[in-house]
């Protein structure tokens, strides 16, 4: 019997596969399949640039969450302080009220005793408000002196007190609003601080040493910008000497024709007094913060073992002798604004639009500052992190 099976074509064949078409997309489909499991998760990372950017950005933003801080921090002590002062002054105004509604019960016990306006002392005394019910004339007309002054005593007492009382509750409402912004604003700067590490954390062995490097590049560049400032500072110092001996030279040779010059050289020496105080003052400033150099930045510390930005330049100039206020965008306000080339040792130098961190100037386009978290307080170039994020430069009063 013949059989009735079909041949099998010839040829080579893949195990389980009957046809060329279905041989070629299964190829095709291993190779794909292949090439996903070979690509890394590494090709959706942000690039090393990115994540330093990104931290760099996590840290200003903390910085500037410190200050606002700073600012909410101060702000609830003296807030603090204030309600404590109205509340002694309640209690001491509530002590007055009583000794006064006391000399009112003695004239009503008085009254009492002598069988003599009972019914009308005692209403008196229960009355809401006793200045409305002594309007009454029928009354007036029987109160002593004595009587009348106690009563008006008691009227102010009364109403100082209730203002007061009032101005304590505003006080103590305006505290709660001020410790909720503390709290928001630290919370604020550690999820910062947080993520920074988290990006850090994740670097490996080689970008870590490529972030170094390009941080190394970075403060190269930013030394260059601090000697071409120093540069042109010294050329403006020497051309500032070279006018003022002319103008010495011509001064001598007027008074030397009229013979006045010892009276002239006097008025010389007394107006540079101002300027020898200044520079006094910004010696201490500068010597004690070179004596903080290597303590640990902190959020939120003022020393001495640790500082922020701001506490930093506060403590520095306090040990002056000047008092600044805590947080930068008061700083910024203390005292006269020139300009870069004009900086002089003791200046304060402010950084970015929204004013988050300080240095103070030491001359040669240098400052010692306290950087970020992690960092210690250092000497370093003003153009740190480029010449585009100085704000500006203020000489304190």
């Amino acid at each position: 019997m013949a059989s009735h099976r079909k041949s099998r074509p010839t040829g080579p064949r893949v195990a389980g596969i009957r046809t060329p078409a279905l041989a070629t997309a299964a190829l095709t489909s291993v190779a794909l399949l292949s090439q996903t499991a070979n690509a890394t998760p590494s090709d959706d990372r942000p690039t090393l640039e990115e994540v330093e950017k990104k931290v760099d950005d996590l840290y200003r933003q903390a910085g500037s969450a410190t200050e606002k801080y700073n600012a909410a921090k101060e702000k609830t002590t003296k807030q603090r302080k204030k309600v404590d002062t109205l509340l002694d002054d309640v209690a001491r105004r509530t002590q007055k009220l009583n000794d006064a509604r006391e000399e009112l019960g003695s004239f009503a016990s008085a009254q009492y005793r002598t069988g003599a306006s009972v019914p009308e002392t005692a209403t008196l005394l229960l009355a809401d408000s006793p200045q409305d019910y002594f309007d009454q004339n029928q009354l007036m007309n029987r109160l002593t002196g004595r009587q009348k002054t106690a009563v008006d005593d008691y009227v102010t007492q009364q109403s100082e007190t209730m203002k007061k009382r009032r101005e304590a509750t505003e006080s103590l409402e305006t505290l709660t609003d001020s410790q909720k912004d503390l709290k928001t604003a630290k919370s604020t700067v550690q999820r910062k601080l947080a993520t920074a590490r988290e990006l850090l954390s994740e670097l490996t062995a080689e970008e870590k040493a490529r972030l170094a490097a390009i941080e190394k590049q970075k403060q190269q560049e930013a030394a260059r910008k601090a000697a071409e400032l120093a540069k042109q500072q010294a050329a403006q110092e020497e051309a500032e000497r070279e006018r003022r001996e002319e103008a010495a030279r011509q001064q001598e040779s007027g008074s030397g024709s009229s013979g006045t010059s010892d009276g002239t050289g006097s008025s010389d020496s007394g107006s540079s007094t101002p300027g020898t105080s200044t520079g006094t003052k910004a010696e201490k400033a500068i010597a004690f913060a070179r004596a903080q150099i290597g303590k640990p930045y902190v959020w939120g510390a003022t020393g001495p073992g640790s500082y922020d930005c701001s506490g930093l330049t506060q403590a520095a100039w306090k040990a002056a002798g000047v008092t600044l206020p805590r947080v930068t965008y008061d700083q910024v306000n203390a005292g006269t604004t020139v300009s870069v080339s004009q900086a002089q040792p003791g200046d304060l130098v402010f950084f970015y639009d929204d004013i988050s961190h300080v240095g103070l100037y030491i001359g040669d386009g240098m400052m010692i500052h306290a950087p970020k978290p992690g960092a210690y307080v250092r000497e370093e170039s003003i153009f740190y992190d480029g010449e585009s994020s100085i704000y500006s430069v203020v000489r304190p009063a």
